[in-house]
């Protein structure tokens, strides 16, 4: 097996999935509920089973392994889980490529390279950020690859909230949190790229713009022809749920290593041009 994808039903899952089979890789991957429509070999497994999780990556012994999966309110799966997955990669010899968040800063530095010691504020970013500390011990040779918010071509939940919210459901986008957003394809194809290289430790792969959720809304309202002047704003420091507010992935030296363009999102969201 060239390649095992854990999570691989959501968002960015299905994303290194198909790109990892369009270049012919033999790839296995899981899902929690409902499995994708590729013609990978899909394997259910609940994180939370850490003995189950090892037992898997044993099974298929992967040359790659490359997890996606998280849940913001489940610490078992966002952080045991995934240390769970670094034991069994490191058990087969795999190399592992751990999707890790920006939510480990808390954004009172504004910008962060791979260096910046995490801080984080919330509960899923201390998940991360302890997934982060026990996987580098326990798979030294592996890769912790921050991103940010993820964006696809029109099922992404940022760009469903967008949609939701230029037809009257309730709710803002908030004007004080900025991201560094990333298109799903450009995150599967360089999280690929780590995977097959012989790199290791912290690496940044996140959009060349940082924009307000706000901004982020208004790019992909234009883009789907929809009002942007529809789309209601608000703080999230004064009415949001606690968390940070402006964080800025500085991914200068990933992006010196890597053939992928991480492209900001005023380019991926551009109108289609007749």
């Amino acid at each position: 097996m060239d390649l095992f994808v854990v999570g691989g039903s959501g968002l960015l899952g299905a994303h290194v999935v198909r790109r990892a089979q369009r270049s012919g890789a033999r790839v296995a991957a899981t899902f929690h509920e409902h499995p994708q429509t590729t013609d990978a070999d899909w394997h259910p497994l609940d994180l939370r089973d850490q003995q189950a999780t090892q037992a898997l990556i044993e099974q298929l012994r992967p040359r790659m392994v490359i997890n996606c999966a998280y849940r913001k309110d489940d610490r078992a799966i966002t952080a045991d889980g995934a240390v769970a997955v670094a034991h069994g990669a490191a058990q087969v010899g795999a190399h592992l490529v751990h999707v890790s968040t920006d939510v480990v800063f808390s954004g009172a530095r504004v910008h962060y390279d791979e260096d910046s010691t995490p801080d984080p504020i919330s509960a899923y970013g201390r998940a991360k950020a302890f997934a982060e500390t026990a996987i580098a011990g326990v798979a030294p040779s592996a890769v912790i690859a921050r991103t940010s918010l993820i964006i696809a071509d029109g099922d992404s939940p940022t760009e469903a909230l967008v949609h939701s919210l230029t037809g009257g459901a309730p709710g803002v986008l908030f004007t004080d949190e900025v991201r560094c957003p990333v298109h799903a394809a450009d995150l599967a194809d360089a999280l690929l790229e780590l995977a097959a290289s012989a790199r290791s430790g912290i690496h940044h792969v996140a959009g060349a713009d940082a924009l307000s959720r706000y901004d982020l809304g208004v790019l992909i309202a234009r883009r789907d022809g929809l009002d942007p002047g529809s789309l209601p704003q608000g703080h999230r420091a004064a009415s949001g749920p606690p968390g940070p507010l402006d964080v800025r992935l500085d991914c200068t030296r990933t992006q010196a290593v890597l053939r992928t363009r991480l492209r900001g999102a005023r380019q991926f969201l551009a109108p289609p041009t007749s």
